[in-house]
């Protein structure tokens, strides 16, 4: 659970730092600055693609490698925006309980799941 957490919460960081153009505190220090800025925001661009929610969604290996050569990735990442400002719309109109606060447990270990034995 917790894994998931922090997962989830490294992509919104990557895409604040990505909207907010600062890449240099995603590139490896040890290149010390010799790094093409736009092939970063292209590479941040396609990985974000890869850890979307849903694996239909996600490019193909095929269509990863032909975005790494630069074919289709400006209209792949514009299909994306806007279906993320869909979502975010809808959500704002549509969800009537938006401060409802569902506490997460993280002392929850799923292996320390077991079933009870039969009840007499």
């Amino acid at each position: 659970m917790f894994t998931l957490i922090f997962v989830v919460l490294a992509i919104k960081v990557v895409k604040g730092l990505l909207e907010d153009k600062k890449l240099v505190t995603l590139v490896d220090a040890d290149l010390e600055g010799n790094y093409v800025n736009e092939g970063v925001e292209k590479l941040i661009q396609i990985a974000l693609l890869c850890t979307q929610a849903a694996p239909l969604d996600r490019p193909a290996m095929s269509e990863v490698v032909r975005m790494v050569e630069g074919e289709g990735l400006a209209n792949r990442w514009e299909e994306w925006q806007q279906r993320r400002l869909s979502l975010q719309e809808f959500s704002h109109t549509h969800i009537q309980y938006p401060n409802l606060y569902l506490p997460i447990s993280y002392s929850y270990i799923p292996s320390n799941d077991h079933l009870s034995g039969p009840r007499d």
